[in-house]
């Protein structure tokens, strides 16, 4: 049985007057996918630091868990570059310019997984690696599930994999469910679903 503490908002408020000062900002290096800028910051005790961090897409991006019915989950199976083998987690992509989460939400759900969803719902947006990255993702909700695919980007199809519910301490388990963000929504769906 998993047990989920939680504290009111105003446990966590911080003295906006505690915030360092930047001094300066610098892009540094520069690829196709990422910006590093350097960041030279002034802490209220008088100590000055020089931060590097990874700039994010400025519209974060959207990670969705699409329920195929009330007792299954679709996952998909993608070859990760960071971790260099395929791996299973739940449909994502950016958002796009101009776009909303909701909208990027219903277009990744038809590229990657050929399902409309009729309703999509926000369950909360977290940080990647809040020590170093600038980037978000809004863990999302999808029922209503309709067929109908859209074409995307991805440089091979992607492997649908539905997952019942009630199985989820089997894919925490599986040794190619890794990701930080999939633990998330995953633990936020069960919480939803009230599984947990």
């Amino acid at each position: 049985m998993m047990v989920f503490m939680t504290k009111k908002t105003s446990d966590f408020t911080s003295n906006e007057s505690t915030i360092p000062t930047v001094l300066s900002e610098e892009i540094v290096a520069q690829s196709r996918l990422f910006t590093v800028q350097s960041q030279s910051l002034e802490f209220s005790n008088g100590t000055k630091v020089i931060y590097e961090r990874l700039l994010g897409n400025p519209n974060g991006a959207v990670l969705i868990i699409p329920m195929l019915d009330k007792d299954t989950m679709l996952l998909i199976r993608e070859f990760g570059g960071g971790v260099g083998r395929y791996e299973l987690g739940f449909p994502k992509g950016k958002i796009d310019p101009g776009e909303t989460w909701r909208e990027a939400s219903v277009r990744e759900s038809q590229e990657e997984i050929g399902y409309l969803p009729a309703e999509v719902k926000l369950l909360d947006s977290v940080s990647l690696a809040a020590g170093y990255m600038t980037h978000h993702t809004h863990i999302v909700l999808a029922t209503g599930l309709s067929p109908q695919d859209a074409e995307g980007d991805e440089p091979e199809p992607l492997e649908v994999v539905p997952w019942k519910v009630k199985d989820w301490p089997d894919l925490l388990a599986h040794p190619d469910f890794s990701e930080g963000r999939a633990y998330a929504a995953l633990m936020l769906v069960l919480k939803e679903l009230e599984h947990i």
